[in-house]
């Protein structure tokens, strides 16, 4: 079993439509350890993807409130620590979608890097193409390449930038995956034609 951890360089970069990409493209099981609000990303994925070898595993912590999880934990009297989470149960590869960035807290001490060195996951970094998301871009390589953390690659979203693509790819040294454009609709045909797409790339 082989598992892969969808972060981003921030909240909305498209971690949840890049995770049902990677669930469709390896026919992987989906999870989301910690869902802060809704809807959930669960459903959302669950729709997307229509591989039947996919399953679907429960949130481990399902708050109510849309924040942080450390804030959102505290508002439901909830206690979330790194040595609580467990992986589901599956001999199949598991695509495990974070929360926001990766130094999004998960309570006074713990990011949610911190859970990614627990499941001895690789990485696949969203990086969301806006002005700024260089910068955004390149502190979250920063911070993972501190840890010294596995990284599959780089997944870019939105509009093409080749500028911005090549600075990150040149200074980073991860490969990029995958391009996302800006779609009007997300829907299990557009998820199937880039999971198409990924799975040129996925081995190289």
């Amino acid at each position: 079993m082989s598992k892969y951890f969808v972060s981003a360089i921030g909240t909305d970069s498209g971690k949840t439509v890049v995770s049902a990409i990677i669930s469709q493209a390896l026919g992987a099981d989906y999870w989301k350890p910690i869902q802060c609000g809704f809807p959930r990303d669960l459903d959302t994925v669950r729709m997307l993807v229509q591989d039947p070898r996919s399953t679907f595993h429960e949130e481990q912590y399902l708050l109510k409130t849309p924040a942080s999880p450390h804030a959102a934990a505290k508002i439901d009297g909830v206690e979330v620590a790194v040595d609580h989470f467990k992986l589901p149960s599956t001999d199949n590869n598991l695509v495990i979608e974070g929360a926001g960035g990766l130094l999004v807290p998960l309570n006074d001490d713990e990011n949610i890097v911190d859970l990614i060195i627990k499941f001895d996951a690789e990485l696949v970094l969203v990086s969301d193409l806006y002005l700024g998301s260089i910068n955004h871009t390149l502190l979250s390589v920063e911070a993972l390449q501190k840890r010294n953390l596995k990284v599959k690659g780089i997944i870019f979203n939105g509009e093409e930038n080749k500028e911005s693509e090549s600075i990150i790819l040149k200074r980073s040294g991860y490969n990029c995956l995958l391009n996302i454009a800006r779609e009007d609709k997300v829907n299990p045909n557009m998820v199937g034609r880039y999971a198409r797409k990924l799975k040129e790339k996925w081995e190289i």
